[in-house]
C-alpha cells in the first residue's frame, strides 16, 4: 500500500523521530538528554529546551537515513500525551508545521497506546509473531503501571492500574535513596544480577482486585535503610547487590501476581509486556518463566522499542491512518491521558 508515516515522540526527555513504511521501520532516531543526570531526575524546563534544540536535527536524520524524500511522507504522527507539557508542546508544534507545509494529515497518538502497539512493528526478516486479539498487556513505565485488555489495535481497556506510584518510579526513587545515579532503574537491574533476592524481605502491598500500589513499598524500603545505616554507616555499599536483588524481586512479584490473576479471570493466555520497565531483564525472565509454566503465548518487544521511541508512535499512526482517524490543526497536548 506504500503508506509512509513520520512519527515524532517528545513526551519526556528523549527526542525521537522515525519513518515507517507499511509498518516496517526505515529509520528510528533518538536523541537522549544527559543534562538531567546532574539533577537526579528529569527537569521539565531543561527537557523542553533540549527538545527545541534536537527536534529539527533528529527529524532531518530520520528522513535521510530512511532513504526517502519528505514528499513521500503520507502523514505525521505525534505524541499528544501523556507526558511533560513543555516537552509535548515542542513535538506537537513541529508536527503541525511539518504536516501543514506538505499538506498531509496530522495524527495524534496516545503514548501509552503506542507502547502496546510497538508489538506490531514489522521486523526486517518478517519472522516475528504478533499477538492475537484479545490479549492482555502489562504496561510498566516510569510514570504508569497498568493491566490492559487489548481488543483491537485501537480498542483497549484498562482493567487494573496503580493507585499511587508506578513501578518504574519505585525503582528510580529507591535507587536515589541508595545513592545511585539517575536513572537508577537500569542500575538496580544490573546489580540485582549479582545479588541474592532472598536476602531481605520487603512487605508487599495488599490492594484489592487488579490495581497496584508501590508507595508503601518505597516508604518501607526508605525506613529499612535508615534503621540499618544507624547501625552501620556503610550498610548500603556493603549490601547493594543483595538490596537491589531483593527490591527488584518484590516489585516483580507484585506485578506478576496481578498479571496471573487477570489472565485467569479473563481466560486470556496471550500475554504481552510493554513500556520502559519492560527492558528490565528480571521482569522479562519472570514473564517468560510464568509463560512456560502457565502455557501462555508471551510477547516482549525488542529493547529498542521498549523505551520511548518514535517507531511506536509511527506504527500507531499507521493504524489510525488506515481508519482515516486524523486530527485537526487546533489539537493541543495533554499532560494526562488514559489509554
Amino acid at each position: 500500500m506504500n503508506i509512509t508515516i513520520l512519527g515524532i515522540e517528545s513526551s519526556c526527555d528523549d527526542t525521537s523521530a522515525a519513518i515507517l513504511k507499511d509498518g516496517r521501520v526505515l529509520s528510528n532516531i533518538i536523541a537522549n538528554q544527559e543534562v538531567h543526570k546532574s539533577y537526579g531526575g528529569v527537569v521539565p524546563e531543561l527537557a523542553s529546551r533540549a527538545h527545541q534544540q534536537n527536534i529539527i536535527p533528529v527529524v532531518d536524520e530520520a528522513i535521510k537515513k530512511s532513504g526517502i524524500k519528505k514528499e513521500d511522507i503520507n502523514a505525521v504522527a505525534f505524541t499528544k500525551g501523556p507526558g511533560l507539557m513543555g516537552a509535548l508542546l515542542v513535538g506537537v508544534s513541529f508536527a503541525k508545521g511539518f504536516a501543514m507545509s506538505l499538506d498531509i494529515p496530522l495524527i495524534e497518538v496516545n503514548h501509552l497506546q503506542a507502547h502496546i502497539l510497538a508489538h506490531f512493528i514489522k521486523s526486517e526478516d518478517k519472522s516475528q509473531e504478533f499477538p492475537d486479539f484479545p490479549f492482555l498487556c502489562l504496561l510498566v513505565s516510569g510514570g504508569h503501571t497498568q493491566l490492559v485488555k487489548v481488543n483491537n489495535y485501537l480498542d483497549m481497556e484498562v482493567i487494573g492500574q496503580t493507585i499511587d506510584d508506578a513501578a518504574g518510579e519505585a525503582f528510580d526513587k529507591c535507587a536515589k535513596v541508595m545513592g545511585l545515579p539517575y536513572p537508577g532503574g537500569p542500575l538496580i537491574d544490573k546489580y540485582a544480577k549479582e545479588g541474592d533476592p532472598l536476602s531481605y524481605n520487603f512487605a508487599k502491598p495488599k490492594i484489592p482486585e487488579l490495581d497496584y500500589s508501590f508507595s508503601g513499598l518505597k516508604t518501607s524500603f526508605l525506613y529499612f535503610l535508615r534503621d540499618q545505616i544507624k547501625l552501620n554507616a556503610d550498610f548500603i555499599e556493603q549490601n547493594k547487590y543483595d538490596l537491589c536483588a531483593s527490591l527488584q524481586s518484590v516489585i516483580i512479584d507484585v506485578l506478576m501476581e496481578k498479571l496471573v490473576k487477570a489472565s485467569k479471570s479473563l481466560n486470556i493466555r496471550q500475554i504481552a509486556l510493554a513500556g520502559g520497565v519492560s527492558a528490565n531483564s528480571g521482569l522479562r525472565e519472570r514473564v517468560i518463566h510464568e509463560g512456560d509454566k502457565r502455557n501462555w503465548d508471551v510477547y516482549i518487544p525488542p529493547l529498542s522499542y521498549s523505551t520511548d521511541n518514535a517507531a511506536m508512535i509511527a506504527i500507531t499512526g499507521y493504524y489510525k491512518f488506515m481508519q482515516k482517524d486524523f486530527s485537526d490543526f487546533l489539537v493541543t497536548p495533554l499532560a494526562r491521558m488514559p489509554v
